[in-house]
């Protein structure tokens, strides 16, 4: 071959490689990496915005779709609660499910490259209630997420990704089963996409060992420990024996604090105002710094706007008015000077209200200072948590009171009714999570058969746990209890 020739099939085929690598370049571009929008139906209303709106968190923490999918197929005895089995995959833990929908409130779906599920704020922020067994559910976004398991599903990802099925060709061939995907998605599945979930989520393992703890109790449905996730996975701290685990939020109706009056936001007034919360609470649902500040925080800004606006639902069934016009006499003597004056929203001491001091204990200053620089060093400005030793919870605002059962800050209480009973006679032992209400006691039902089935145990007596404390009201006379209960419905 003359000199001539080979110079020329040498610069053909560097051309030809060229084009191969130019093309496997936008081919990988495209299935790795290519960010596709949410369909517009998923912006179409607030509400929808907020309960399956994307705020970010597929980057770091999104699980492959058809990984997700398939998981309850290929793991059904994963799902689990009290270290009981429960039959139904993701809607077995206590998500709540909107018919017709894909996937869960509060679950996210994201084209990076590839379809991925993550959560957003309304997986803990989504109320369900039902009028009876067989009535279909009503869902308040905003509201407390009392039926969620959160400590389940965080078990749950890693307790699949730690069992030997967790391979390309048990998951290819059930994925194979429910989906036709194209030959380069079968590649990037079996050769890239499953062994990097799988080291990921076994990654977490070291970071979650504090939720396998067999000395400490199970939070059960709608609860989390929210400084304890802060503090192991922001500041890095050693794994000790604090546990304080607490009810999840209402968030609705935020303008309500005012850091003018002193009123915080958090149950132990931690965090200076909304705007930090929003987003110390998105960065905790991220689980990792923003990959672009800019947009993390326009996420922040849409979430503030509107949680700071959406107000609670108003009671839905009948009410006695009669006894609603002596309750309401009854409140502004024996409530009004804490739940409906300026100290609404600022802090009490614990000596004064005399409930469990597991979730005060969790926090602290030096933590508070670690996790303030933290999210400095992501570039990030906010007033941020309140660096002191806190010596009480916050005396809560009432609005929607009707809808935020079990009551104390930890969940300890299930209806408000007894929360008016002295701590001696309220109840020991309930299961909580099922969302049958009940509109006597205002709360939920707790002790049915089928409460017990669907729900959690809570035991007054586990670690956290305890119901003593605010025992304001309870030397009110029976009827008189009924009646404030009745008011205090309409809050």
């Amino acid at each position: 071959m003359s000199n001539c020739a080979c110079k020329t099939w040498l610069k053909y085929a560097a051309l030809g490689l060229a084009t191969l690598a130019v093309i496997g370049g936008m081919i990988g571009y495209d299935r790795g990496f290519r960010e596709y929008p949410q369909p517009d139906w998923v912006t179409a209303t607030p509400d929808m915005r907020f309960k399956y709106g994307s705020i970010g968190a597929e980057q770091d923490s999104g699980i492959p779709y058809w990984i997700f999918y398939v998981l309850p197929r290929v793991f059904p005895e994963k799902f689990k609660e009290d270290g009981k089995v429960v039959p139904g995959g993701y809607a077995a833990l206590g998500v709540p499910w909107e018919m017709g929908q894909e996937l869960p409130v509060g679950f996210t779906k994201k084209t990076i490259g590839f379809a991925r599920v993550a959560n957003n704020c309304a997986v803990c922020h989504t109320t369900s209630y039902r009028v009876s067994p067989d009535a279909n559910p009503v869902f308040v976004v905003g509201g407390p997420g009392h039926t969620t398991n959160v400590q389940a599903f965080f078990r749950l990802l890693i307790d699949c990704a730690k069992d030997p099925r967790f391979n390309a060709d048990i998951l290819m061939a059930e994925i194979n089963r429910v989906t036709a995907l194209d030959w380069i998605d079968k590649l990037l599945y079996r050769f890239l996409i499953i062994p990097i979930t799988k080291k990921r989520l076994l990654e977490r393992e070291a970071q979650f060992a504090w939720l396998y703890r067999p000395d400490f109790p199970e939070w059960g449905r709608g609860r989390d420990d929210g400084m304890n996730l802060t503090r192991y996975f922001m500041i890095k701290a050693p794994m000790d024996d604090y546990f304080g685990p607490a009810d999840m939020p209402a968030v609705w109706n935020l303008k309500k604090y005012d850091p003018a009056k002193g009123s915080r936001p958090n149950y132990a007034a931690d965090t200076h105002d909304v705007h930090s919360v929003v987003i110390d609470s998105a960065l905790g649902v991220l689980g990792a710094p923003p990959k672009n500040n800019a947009r993390f925080l326009e996420q922040v800004d849409w979430l503030k706007t509107y949680l700071s606006e959406l107000q609670p639902p108003s009671y839905p069934f009948p009410l006695d008015q009669a006894r609603v016009a002596s309750g309401k006499a009854l409140f502004a003597t024996h409530c009004a000077s804490c739940h409906a004056s300026d100290k609404t929203g600022t802090g009490l001491p614990l000596a004064d209200v005399g409930t469990d001091r597991g979730r005060l204990d969790t926090w602290n200053k030096g933590a508070a200072i670690k996790a303030n620089q933290v999210v400095k060093e992501m570039g990030i400005q906010r007033k941020g948590l309140v660096e002191e030793d806190l010596p009480g919870y916050h005396i809560p605002f009432l609005d929607g009171l009707w809808l935020r059962a079990p009551y104390l800050h930890n969940g300890s209480v299930p209806t408000l009714r007894e929360l008016l009973e002295p701590a001696a006679k309220r109840p020991k032992v309930f299961w909580r999570g099922y969302d049958v209400y009940d509109q006597k006691n205002v709360g939920f039902v707790t002790n049915t058969p089928e409460a017990q089935r669907v729900g959690t145990k809570f035991d007054t007596a586990s670690k956290g746990s305890g119901n003593q404390g605010h025992e304001f009201g309870t030397g009110l006379s029976a009827s008189e209890k009924d009646a404030l209960v009745e008011y205090m419905k309409t809050l």
